[in-house]
């Protein structure tokens, strides 16, 4: 064979005649009876061609390909091969196709053997042919991708640091940056972060007053967790080449946000068509709430690129969260408009249609809300929002007063999987709960406890509807099980322990209950509440005041600052109990709990 003449088997006319002829002799090693499954034999010679003229994602090699001239014996080897693979042989298929590659000295022979292997799952014989195919192809770029990813699997990492000094000493000059950054990606996947690094630096010696070689260093210093080290590589490539996007973005990758923020706008300021930079730049103010410098980064974003739609997406995103809801919503439309063009997942419109119907529901107008969620598509089930999408549909209906509707809507809602059938459940006795309709929500629950008996999400929100009803019995129960079939469910914990703390009962169960959903969960202001208030009831203060304090600080909410006020009532410090319910009334002043506190305790704030 000679690259100027590949094998055509299809002109050779591949007929009936030709196979049944080579497999009656059975004198070919794996020969397949030909006088069943005839479309193997023709697949086969589809996958024979396919392998042979290098069709679909066949590399183009680099080395030329051995002058072996076509026999029917070859051929009809690959045919075999073909054919004993596709019925789920593949032992005999590797075999004869790593034989016939030995044969010819063709790497795309030793090719298709390496994909049988890795197709069956087959690593050593996956490896052998491998190791083949980049001996007959020793300048193919996928063959010695495939090779050094067994290295890495392996962890030989020797081998592959080889395998790149050869490869930089032949490289491009404008193309060992490119090189050397491709071997720290390479060994950054190695198991040991350590080792690999070293290995790096080993490789990159002869470089290493290159910023090519500082740059790749200071990415697998990166990687392996030395933030320190990463930060100082990136700044000797920034020495010699001031204007490198990658060596900023990995010295603001290693710091904090905030100096992150700071070394981002100075390069920018010498910069300012870096948009890589300035769209890092602006993520990060998002992360530090600097909303409205993050909002100018993205406006000159979307003005020096107005084909840019994450950019214009994002504006309509940082619009909803200053509340200004009609530039939001116009940044949305702008956004739709520009999909229009696009195709396949780039054309999916489903967060911008549902954060136009919150911008339509907060002014309450729940028509439009419901026609843009409408809009939603479920791709034949591909779209993963799409089933929330209907639940919140369903949501929309009952605002609109419309609660048969709204429940014929959930009803006929399909659910793929069981999750979804139990979030559908807890979605319609929710309906209920808010129409005011506790026991009918309450017969949903119990019919969906019968289908799921053993499903603590359907157990605790039975619960919690059996509290709001005085059902302590049926409310204890059902949160014991709970705990016991989710073990790490804090809200449980959390749910039974309060119920005793607030009816001062069973204390020390209670702070036992209470400081494992704590130990779960340290950081929600919720159960530290709990754990306030439990502390208060057990008359430990100064505890108490801390939890919630710590719990107010979090979530200044109208439930934590009537429990917060109260202990600071009894600890004598009523000044400061009254500034914090007087906050707490200006945020909610219609909240019962608060009200009935003020009236117990017979305070004015």
């Amino acid at each position: 064979m000679s690259a100027a003449s590949p094998w055509r088997p299809a002109a050779l006319v591949l007929s009936a005649a030709l196979i049944s002829g080579c497999a009656s002799t059975g004198t070919q090693s794996g020969a397949v009876d030909d006088t069943h499954h005839a479309s193997d034999a023709a697949q086969a010679a589809l996958s024979a061609e396919k392998t042979l003229n290098g069709v679909s994602s066949a590399p183009v090699y680099e080395d030329p390909l051995p002058e072996v001239k076509l026999t029917e014996e070859i051929f009809y080897k690959i045919i075999t091969a073909e054919i004993a693979n596709q019925r789920g042989s593949w032992q005999g298929a590797y075999v004869t196709m790593y034989s016939v590659a030995e044969q010819t000295r063709d790497p795309r022979i030793a090719k298709r053997a390496a994909e049988i292997a890795l197709a069956a799952k087959q690593s050593g014989e996956a490896l052998q042919a491998v190791r083949l195919w980049r001996e007959l192809a020793p300048n193919s770029n996928e063959a010695t991708q495939y090779y050094l990813g067994f290295m890495l699997m392996n962890n030989n990492l020797a081998e592959i640091q080889s395998v790149y000094t050869e490869k930089l000493k032949s490289s491009d000059p404008k193309q060992l940056g490119v090189m050397m950054l491709q071997a720290q990606r390479l060994l950054s996947r190695s198991r040991d972060k350590n080792a690999a690094f070293t290995t790096l630096q080993t490789l990159l010696e002869p470089y290493k007053n290159s910023s090519d070689a500082h740059m790749a260093l200071a990415q697998g210093a990166y990687a392996k967790g030395d933030s320190k080290l990463a930060a100082s590589e990136a700044q000797e490539v920034l020495k010699a080449r001031p204007d490198s996007q990658l060596a900023v973005l990995t010295v603001a990758q290693a710091s904090s946000q905030a100096d992150a923020a700071k070394s981002l706008a100075a390069f920018l300021v010498k910069n300012p068509s870096a948009r890589d930079v300035r769209l890092a730049y602006a993520s990060i103010l998002i992360d530090l709430k600097q909303l409205d410098q993050a909002n100018h980064e993205f406006e000159t974003i979307a003005r020096e690129r107005p084909d840019d739609i994450s950019a214009i997406y994002t504006l309509g995103v940082l619009a909803m969260e200053r509340n200004q809801s009609q530039k939001a919503e116009a940044y949305f439309l702008q956004y739709l408009q520009a999909l229009e063009g696009k195709t396949g997942e780039e054309r999916d419109p489903t967060t911008a249609l549902v954060n136009l119907s919150r911008i339509a529901a907060e002014r309450k107008d729940y028509k439009a809300a419901q026609d843009w969620l409408a809009q939603v598509e479920s791709y034949d089930g591909r779209n993963p929002a799409w089933f929330n999408v209907q639940i919140r549909r369903t949501f929309l209906l009952a605002k609109e007063g419309k609660l048969l509707e709204a429940r014929a809507f959930i009803q006929q809602i399909k659910a793929s999987n069981e999750t979804e059938q139990i979030q559908l459940i807890q979605s319609e006795a929710q309906l209920l709960r808010d129409a005011g309709l506790p026991e009918q929500a309450k017969t949903v629950l119990e019919q969906g406890i019968k289908q799921a008996p053993n499903n603590p999400d359907l157990l605790y929100d039975f619960a919690m509807l059996a509290e709001s009803q005085k059902d302590i019995t049926g409310m204890e129960t059902s949160l014991r099980k709970v705990i016991e079939l989710a073990p790490t469910s804090q809200h449980a914990y959390n749910a039974l322990g309060y119920s005793f703390a607030d009816r001062n009962v069973q204390l020390d169960e209670a702070n036992t209950l209470i400081e494992k959903a704590n130990q779960l969960a340290p950081d929600d202001p919720f159960i530290l509440d709990s754990l306030g208030w439990v502390k208060f009831r057990l008359s430990k203060y100064d505890e108490a005041e801390q939890a919630l304090r710590r719990a107010y600080q979090m979530r200044p909410d109208a439930e934590i600052a009537v429990h917060l006020g109260e202990v600071l009532w009894t600890m004598g410090q009523k000044d400061s109990a009254k500034k914090i319910w007087r906050d707490a009334l200006q945020k909610d002043p219609e909240n019962q709990t608060l009200k009935s506190t003020l009236e117990r305790l017979k305070v004015k704030p």
